[in-house]
Formats: C-alpha cells, sequence, structure tokens
C-alpha cells in the first residue's frame, strides 16, 4: 500500500483487507450501509478500491458504478426509514394533532426550499452522509426531488473520492488533509442545522 500519513495510513489500512477479499462486493456493502445511517467505512472503501485500481487490481468504471449505485441505493433506504418511521414517530407523538401538522409543515417548507443541496452537501462528509436521507425522509421532502439531488451528490461524490484517488496516488495524501482540516468546522456546522431542524419538530412534543 502507498505509504501515507498515520491518521491516513489507519483509515485505509482498515478497508484494505475487506478489498483484498471481497473487491467490488465490499465497496458496495460498505457504501450502502453507511448511506442509509449506520456507521460503516465506505469512504475508505471508496478509495482503498481506487487507489487498486490505479495499480490495475481492479477495474475503475465497475468500482465507480459499484460506489455510485450503492451511495443511491443507501440513501433511498435511509429516506425511506425516514418517511414512513422517523415522520410517522414525530406525528404520533407530537403534543395534540394541529401542532404536529403544523410545525411538520414548516420543517417541510424548509427542506423543501433549501434540502436539496443540502442533500448534496452532506454526501462529503462523516456523519452527515449517514443522516442525509434519514432526515431527508422525515423532513417531508418528495422522493422525485430527493432522488434528483441525491443523483447529483452521489455523482460527484464518487467522482471525488474513486477518480481522485485514481489519479492522485501517492499525491493523495495533501488533498485529503486539507479537507480533513475543515471537516470538522462543516459537520459542526450541519449538525448545528439538522439539531435545529429536530428541535424545531420536537419542541412542542411534551
Amino acid at each position: 500500500m502507498i505509504e501515507h500519513a498515520p491518521w491516513l495510513q489507519h483509515a485505509l489500512s482498515l478497508a484494505q483487507p475487506y478489498i483484498e477479499r471481497y473487491g467490488y462486493l465490499a465497496v458496495f456493502g460498505g457504501v450502502m450501509i453507511e448511506s442509509f445511517g449506520i456507521p460503516a467505512p465506505g469512504q475508505s472503501l471508496l478509495i482503498v478500491g481506487a487507489l487498486a485500481a490505479s495499480r490495475g487490481e481492479m477495474h475503475i468504471v465497475a468500482l465507480l458504478f459499484t460506489a455510485w449505485s450503492a451511495a443511491i441505493i443507501g440513501d433511498n433506504i435511509g429516506y425511506a426509514i425516514g418517511r414512513y418511521a422517523g415522520r410517522r414517530l414525530i406525528l404520533h407523538h407530537g403534543r395534540h394533532a394541529g401542532a404536529r401538522t403544523a410545525y411538520l409543515e414548516r420543517v417541510e417548507w424548509f427542506f423543501g426550499r433549501y434540502g436539496g443541496w443540502i442533500i448534496v452537501v452532506a454526501r462529503f462528509f462523516d456523519v452527515l452522509r449517514q443522516l442525509n436521507g434519514i432526515v431527508a425522509g422525515t423532513s417531508g421532502i418528495s422522493w422525485w426531488r430527493f432522488l434528483a439531488f441525491n443523483v447529483l451528490g452521489a455523482t460527484l461524490w464518487v467522482g471525488l473520492w474513486g477518480m481522485g484517488a485514481y489519479y492522485l496516488g501517492h499525491h493523495l495524501e495533501p488533498a485529503l488533509a486539507l479537507f480533513k482540516h475543515f471537516e470538522p468546522y462543516i459537520i459542526g456546522a450541519g449538525l448545528l442545522a439538522i439539531a435545529l431542524v429536530v428541535f424545531y419538530v420536537f419542541k412542542r412534543r411534551f
């Protein structure tokens, strides 16, 4: 494996055995599971797979399609969980029917106006990537709108990390280091936005 900084080496070393043993199946499973809300090294698996493809051990087109389809399927599972379980929970446990409906409608308006680009941006960051589909489903954004932005986000994400690792190879570390430097701030802002949305819905629950 190409030498990297310790933090990157650790992340990639965890994914490496799965790529060597299961190949595309590992990428598909990791990305899909991560995308519907369960922490998994999906992004690391994609990067390790792309590095393997740069050495001729995997086919880059097959790898990109595998990760892209897994991201879309996983996010749609998350959307379904949020849409049919999360939304029902909110409506069921609200203080009274009028408040439940009114507050959920406001959240749906917010996501209807801004949610598309939140879906795209969240794909690139840990934690936000796992919560993306569930929050979108709970908010009530239409499935077709979610699907369109989900496809766009998955395409950009797979293109950046898949093709980036494939072409950059040993030059990948500086790009990842820069990304990691700003990631906590963006994750914090995203989590704050999600927390405000959840609080907005639940604040009259009791």
